[in-house]
C-alpha cells in the first residue's frame, strides 16, 4: 500500500504535525526536522497526494473558458456545454466561468489574458485564432503558473500548453477522402470555405485536405480558400463571385465550425443537392441539411467531451498528475444521413 503521512512521521521520527508543516511549507520547522522528513520521503517512497490535500482543505478550483464573442450555432453549443459543466462541477469544488472576447482583436485578447492572476484563476481554456500576441500572452500565463489549455484551436510553437481537440490535419484529410470518393472519376473543382485562415485549425485542415486531393485525386482542383470572417454578407459576396467565375465547381468543403452562412450563400447560386458538400461540426442546421441531402457528410467532434476534457486536464495539472491521454483524445466522427 502507498505510505501515508502517519507512516512518514514514524519513519522520520517526528510528529504528524511536523510532517504536515514540512509538506505544506509552513513555518516553525527546524532544519533538522525538515531534513529527517525529506530523507524519509525518499526512503519509504512517500508520494504526496495534492487532490487529497485540496479536498481536506475544501479548496475550490477556478477555471475559465475564453470563447469567441461572435459565432453561430456551434458557439451556442459550446456555451451550453460549459454551463452544463458548471452545474455538475460545483459539487466537486470546481468553479467554472466563461468570458467571450472578439477573436478579430488579438491585441485586445492578449490584454485581457494579461490581467488574469493566480489570485482569481487556476486554469484557463482558450479558443482563439493563431496570432503572435495571443501566443505570447498564453506563454506569460504559463509563467505565472496558470494552467493553459488550447481549446479546439491551437497556437503554433506553444508546446508548453495542453491542447484539446481533434487532429485537424487528419480531419482535413478525411474531408478530402470523402469528397474524392463521392465524386469518383468526375472532373471538377472544389470550393474551400473558412472563417479565417489565421486560425491554426483551418491551416491544418487545409494542409490535410490538399494532401489527399493532390496525392490521390489529381483530376480534381482545389481552389484557394475563401475567408468569410464570420460575416454573412461577405460570405454571400465571395461565394457568389467564385461560383459565377467557376461554373465547373462540383464540391464544397466548409472548414469552419459554422456552415450555415456559407451553405446559404451556395444555395442562392446553385442547387446544393447537385454538389458534394462536406462540413464541420454537428449543429441543428447541419443535421437538417444532412437529412434532406443538401450536404453529404459532417466531420464532427463532441463538444461536451471537449469541455469535460479541458476541465480534467487543468485539474490534473494542478494536482501534479499526468492527464490520461486515451481519455482526453477527442475523436473524429464522420456523420452521414444513414448514421445520424
Amino acid at each position: 500500500m502507498r505510505p501515508t503521512a502517519k507512516d512518514l512521521a514514524e519513519a522520520a521520527g517526528v510528529s504528524l504535525a511536523t510532517v504536515d508543516r514540512v509538506l505544506n511549507d509552513r513555518p516553525n520547522v527546524s532544519q533538522k526536522a525538515a531534513r529527517k522528513v525529506n530523507e524519509a520521503i525518499e526512503r519509504i517512497g512517500f508520494i504526496r497526494n495534492p487532490a487529497a490535500v485540496n479536498l481536506a482543505r475544501s479548496r475550490i478550483y477556478r477555471f475559465l473558458f475564453v470563447l469567441p464573442q461572435t459565432g453561430d450555432q456551434y458557439l451556442q453549443e459550446l456555451l451550453s456545454q460549459v454551463d452544463a459543466a458548471r452545474e455538475v462541477m460545483r459539487a466537486d469544488l470546481t468553479d467554472i466561468d466563461v468570458i467571450q472576447v472578439p477573436s478579430s482583436d488579438p491585441h485586445g485578447l492578449a490584454r485581457r489574458l494579461s490581467q488574469l492572476t493566480t489570485d482569481e484563476i487556476d486554469g484557463v481554456a482558450i479558443m482563439a485564432p493563431e496570432s503572435p500576441q495571443v501566443r505570447d500572452a498564453m506563454a506569460r500565463l504559463i509563467e505565472r503558473n496558470i494552467k493553459v489549455v488550447q481549446f479546439l484551436s491551437g497556437q503554433e510553437r506553444l508546446p508548453a500548453a495542453d491542447f484539446v481537440g481533434i487532429n485537424n490535419f487528419a480531419a482535413g484529410a478525411t474531408a478530402g477522402k470523402i469528397i474524392g470518393r463521392f465524386l469518383g472519376h468526375r472532373v471538377g473543382k472544389i470550393m474551400v470555405v473558412a472563417e479565417t485562415m489565421m486560425a491554426q485549425d483551418s491551416i491544418e485542415r487545409r494542409l490535410g485536405f490538399d494532401s489527399i486531393i493532390n496525392g490521390q485525386f489529381s483530376h480534381l482542383v482545389s481552389l484557394p480558400s475563401l475567408e468569410t470572417y464570420g460575416d454573412e454578407r461577405r460570405a454571400r459576396m465571395v461565394v457568389r463571385r467564385l461560383l459565377e467565375n467557376h461554373p465547373d465547381v462540383s464540391a464544397v468543403y466548409v472548414m469552419s465550425s459554422e456552415a450555415r452562412a456559407p451553405l446559404a450563400a451556395v444555395e442562392e447560386v446553385r442547387d446544393a443537392r447537385a454538389l458534394t458538400i462536406v462540413v464541420h461540426e454537428r449543429t441543428p442546421f447541419s443535421e437538417d441539411a444532412l437529412k434532406d441531402d443538401r450536404i453529404d457528410a459532417i466531420i464532427a467532434q463532441d463538444p461536451s467531451h471537449a469541455v469535460r476534457s479541458a476541465i480534467r486536464i487543468m485539474r490534473a495539472r494542478l494536482e501534479l498528475r499526468e492527464p490520461i491521454a486515451s481519455q482526453e483524445k477527442i475523436r473524429i466522427e464522420v456523420l452521414l444521413k444513414e448514421n445520424l
